[in-house]
């Protein structure tokens, strides 16, 4: 159940968010990006870190990778006002989109497991490699991807970032697989009357 004490909590979570200068990213970013969508959501989307797009508009997958999510979500039924939560390894954008670092990954990710904890999620789609390092480092997205795994109580489904499939468009067929087990899950977990337009 949802408390205003929760959302006391977010809104405090956010401030501490919003004003972070604990590791380098601080220094060259626009905006920090927090995360966007339903706080009661169910489904929570993880992704690596903001890109270009999302540090000048301080939101979440706005770019071209972020517009393939929203396709994906919307044939899956989701979107972000209803059904989904959106967050990111790290809350700053690296210097020309590079993979974050492991000590930016470590100052950022209490920030993360916070929101996940507020949030409570029943499911939890990683979106690519550095998203799956949340779990494991040792973790190959390529080897990984399609598998549930149970973590912490919560049900993780790994698959490809959008931005792997503008790059690569043969992944489409697998992370609409895997989005396909979400799809399932949710209605198994949240709604069995969970309506997808194409899952």
């Amino acid at each position: 159940m949802y408390t205003k004490l929760n959302l006391f909590e977010i809104e405090d979570l956010k401030k501490e968010v919003l004003s972070c200068i604990k590791c380098s990213l601080a220094q060259g970013r626009t905006n920090v990006v927090f995360g966007e969508g339903n706080l009661q959501a169910k489904l929570m989307c993880i992704g690596e870190g903001p890109g270009r797009d999302e540090d000048l508009q301080g939101r979440p997958f706005v770019g071209k990778s972020g517009q393939l999510l929203d396709k994906i979500l919307a044939a899956c039924g989701f979107s972000r006002a209803e059904n989904v939560f959106i967050a990111n390894i790290v809350k700053c954008r690296p210097p020309n989109n590079r993979a974050p670092l492991p000590e930016e990954k470590a100052q950022c990710s209490p920030y993360l497991m916070k929101q996940i904890e507020l949030i409570n999620p029943k499911i939890i789609v990683l979106l690519g490699a550095t998203a799956l390092s949340l779990i494991d480092d040792s973790y190959k997205i390529t080897r990984i991807r399609g598998q549930w795994l149970l973590w912490r109580g919560y049900w993780v489904m790994p698959t490809y970032h959008p931005a792997a499939l503008l790059r690569n468009p043969s992944l489409k067929v697998e992370t609409w697989e895997d989005f396909k087990k979400v799809v399932a899950k949710y209605r198994e977990l949240v709604n069995p009357n969970h309506l997808a337009p194409h899952g």
